[in-house]
Parts: C-alpha cells; structure tokens; sequence
C-alpha cells in the first residue's frame, strides 16, 4: 500500500507544479496567412521584431504584438504556410550577419549573396534596430564628400557624416548622380552601400556592370531587394544596409550609403501596415511613417575621435510626381535630411544635365563641406546662377537689354555650359576649381558656349600633363602664389588652344 500513496502523492505533485504557460508562450499555431503576412495564437511572451520558424522552415518577423495574437511578415516564400502550422520563437531580435566580406558582393536584405559569387563567410552580427549614436558622441560635419559632380561639389556640397536627400521625378537622373558619387570614392578610403529598393534586377545588374568597369565594386557593396521581392524585404532592406554601414563606422572608417528609392519603401511600409491592419492615416500611410524614415537616417552621423571618428553619409532618393515636392513622403523626407538636391525635369529635357535646380536645393552644411580652394572660388556661384536663370525667363519678352544685363547672361549661359557634365565621368575637385575659375574671371569670353565641353576637356588634359604640382597645391590649399600660377596656366593654355583652332 506505501507503494501505491507514494506513487499517488508524486503524481499529485506533479499535478501541482504543471504549468501550461511556458509552452503557449514559446510555440503558437497560424490563425491566418495572406500576402506574406501571418496572424498567429499564442506567444504570449514574444518580443517586438523577434525572428519565428515556422513549420516548414521559413523565418517571420513579429510586428504587431496585440492581446491575443501576433502579426508578423514572412522574409521570404509564403505558398508553403498553412493554416494550423505550428510557429516557434527564436527569442532573438533580428540581426544580419556583417563583415568586411561583404565589400564587392551583391545580397539580399538579409546578406544571402545573389551574385554567384559563392558563400560569404559570416562573422560578426548586428541588429537591425539599432538606436542612433547621441549628441555627445557625435562630431560637426567638415570633412568634404566629393561626388566629382560639378554643379553638387560648387554649390551644394556634401560633407561626410551628412544626409542629403536627392529628389525628383521619374528618368531625371537620380540615380545616376548616386553611381557618379560612388565612382568618384575610388581612393578616397570610403566603402560604399548601394540599397536598391524595388528596383527592377536589369537596372541593378547594368549599375553593378558600371561599377565593376569602374574599379567601384572594389569597395562597394549592393544589397538589392528587386520589384519582384515581397514588401517584407524591401521594407528591411534599408536597415540591412545601415547595419552594415554602421559596422564599419564603428571601425573608424567612412562611408556613403545610397538609399534607391525610399518612395518605394514608404510603399512597402503602408501595404504591410495595411495588411497587418494598422490604422491608415494621411494619404493612407501609418502614422508611424515618418519614424520609419526618421530613425533610418538619424543613424547617419560622424563620430567624434573619442568614440572611432568614423562617418556615415547618407543620400537617400525620392522620387517626385510631376513635380510635387509638397506631397507627403517628400516633406517628411525633406525635414529629416540636411538638405536636398532637387532636380528639374524642365532643365532634363533641355538638356542641361546633370539637371540640378539651383533655386530649390540646398545644403544645409555649405562651405564647411568644401576644401578651401572650392570655397574660395565657387563662393558666390550659387547667386549668381540662381540670378541668371531669374533673369533668363525675362530675357527672351526684351530685347533691350542694359549692359550689366547681358554681362550677367553671357556668364550664366557659360557657366551652364560647364557645369554639364556626362554620365559616370566624374571630375576631381581640384579640376572643377580650375574650370570654375576661368569661367568666373573671363577666361572663357572667347570661347563659343557650343565649344565650351571641347575647351573644357583639353584644358583637363594639359593640366594633368604639364601642371601636376599646380592640382596637387590646390587641392591642398588656395593663396595669392597658387591664383597666380593658375592664371599663368590659363593663359598659357588659351593661347594654344586659339592658336590650334585659327
């Protein structure tokens, strides 16, 4: 019999002591499973942006923890998730794995290589939602980022640690000004992320080509989520690449970090925050999207010494419709950043290209952003060029014009010349100091505004073949001796290049 009160009084206590809870608050089971987005029971102690398995392997991620169940989006395939599956937590918050591997490697938000390249190697992780570096850690932006554009460089610098947005409508260029800054990086010690956001795969593959062709892809990296990709990707893809361009900044380097487009990932945001039944606010975006963009690019900052002293600068790209800089996304686009540079589809399509209005962009940053010699010279560009294009409109209703008038246009129709620039050809900054000062001292009076390109690169050219140490000082620093070699130069080479064409 005191076998049987034993046994009796074990299994009370274990009556006793059996709690249901921890396993209804580790696995739950699909309630739902529509357009990448699961409704699940159960995991009562899931935490906000932790990674699930689901039966069949896929990972999900929690983001909306309600009373009684969890929405969360699918990072991949959905078909195979039915209903009943059961879904288990992975008690961790998402993270990506990091690492210098990934420099000249095209992957995927969550860093799988897409480019047939082979497995990369994965060291360290990161997660994904990281807070911004505070004030007290962070330094004031003075250390220029050439984009080797002229029209940028001249007048509306960018600085490291800056975020600049670039904004404009459809095929206006964009995304050409961003390759163009990258390529120009080449030897500057600045790795380069390249975030395609809903971008069709054979834009991507043509700028991957570009960059290889270039030398870029040597310390550059794209991370693609294509039109084709479900909204969860493209909605982490972002934040993959902050992850990693925060990674190395905490090494103490500097990087830019193109964002291609968030018009697009504010698209993705609203159809999974509609789907997850999120309250639609303005034009139907969540209320939450100016956060979304917000703690994005606050992580763009340049550290001080103490904390590594490395940079990230960001240029996110919004695209316009017809124009519309007062639409939602672009405004809320447009208070985050440090400034924009907006381009004009009116100067696209007269050819003046790259076709940055002067009037409505800015940096906020200015001349701080700029070495000394630029500073100097292209210091009042920006006026008189927004002058010229004030005047130009009221030029063609008069033909009686007063004479500092026509002083006024002709230097403004020439400086528009020169500051057209192609494709993936961008210009050292010493050199646009160069032609940036011949303009603005009348050594292109002569010249026809149709030959101004032809003058323009020749005039390169024989700098970099007989005026070497000249590019070198003024990259360094501008004087009185540096102003006078200049106008020696220019001298010099005005007469052969007139002589040349008589």
């Amino acid at each position: 019999m005191g076998s049987i009160e034993k046994l009796i009084e074990n299994l009370q206590e274990k009556i006793d002591t059996f709690e249901s809870e921890p396993e209804f608050s580790e696995s739950g089971k699909v309630l739902s499973i529509s357009d990448g987005i699961a409704k699940i029971s159960g995991l009562s102690k899931c935490q906000s942006s932790e990674m699930l398995v689901f039966e069949n392997g896929e990972l999900g991620l929690a983001l909306n923890i309600e009373a009684d169940s969890i929405g969360a989006i699918i990072l991949g395939g959905y078909s195979k998730i039915k209903e009943g599956q059961n879904v288990k937590r992975t008690k961790e918050i998402l993270s990506i794995p990091v690492g210098e591997d990934f420099i000249g490697r095209v992957v995927d938000p969550l860093m799988n290589p897409i480019d047939a390249k082979g497995k990369i190697k994965e060291g360290n992780r990161f997660k994904i939602e990281r807070t911004a570096p505070g004030v007290i850690t962070r330094q004031s932006v003075s250390v220029p980022l050439q984009t080797g554009i002229k029209a940028i460089d001249a007048m509306i610098p960018i600085g490291r640690g800056q975020r600049e947005l670039i904004i404009g409508d459809r095929q206006t260029g964009k995304s050409a000004i961003a390759v163009d800054a990258i390529i120009n990086q080449k030897g500057q010690d600045v790795i380069c992320i390249y975030v395609a956001i809903g971008q069709k795969q054979s834009k991507i593959s043509k700028i991957a080509n570009t960059l290889k062709e270039s030398g870029a892809m040597d310390y550059t990296t794209i991370i693609l989520a294509s039109s084709s990709n479900n909204a969860s990707l493209l909605y982490l893809a972002p934040y993959s690449g902050i992850t990693l361009a925060e990674y190395f900044m905490s090494k103490g380097k500097d990087v830019l970090i193109i964002y291609d487009d968030l018009s697009k990932h504010a698209a993705a945001y609203r159809e999974i925050s509609l789907l997850l039944r999120r309250p639609p606010g303005r034009e139907a975006y969540p209320g939450d999207v100016f956060y979304l963009h917000s703690r994005l690019l606050e992580r763009a900052c340049r550290l001080s010494q103490d904390f590594g002293g490395g940079s990230i600068t960001a240029l996110p790209i919004i695209e316009t419709q017809a124009g519309d800089v007062s639409a939602y996304i672009p405004t809320n686009v447009i208070s985050i950043t440090d400034g924009q540079i907006y381009l004009d589809t009116s100067l696209f399509y007269k050819g003046i290209r790259p076709a940055i209005s002067v009037g409505l962009s800015v940096s906020r940053v200015g001349s701080a952003a700029q070495i000394k010699s630029m500073k100097k010279v292209a210091g009042k560009m920006k006026l008189s060029m927004a002058q010229y294009r004030e005047l130009e409109s009221f030029a063609q209703f008069d033909s009686d014009l007063d004479v500092e008038t026509k002083k006024i246009l002709s230097l403004g129709s020439k400086m528009t010349e020169l500051l057209k620039q192609s494709q993936y050809v961008p210009i050292k900054a010493e050199k646009q100091v160069c032609g940036i000062f011949a303009a603005n001292n009348n050594y292109l009076e002569k010249v026809e505004n149709d030959k101004i390109g032809d003058w323009e690169s020749r005039f390169y050219q024989y700098l970099e073949d007989f005026k070497e140490k000249l590019l070198q000082d003024i990259s360094s620093d501008w004087n009185e001796k540096i102003e006078k070699d200049l106008r020696g130069a220019l001298e010099e080479f005005n007469s052969r290049y007139f002589n040349a064409s008589k």
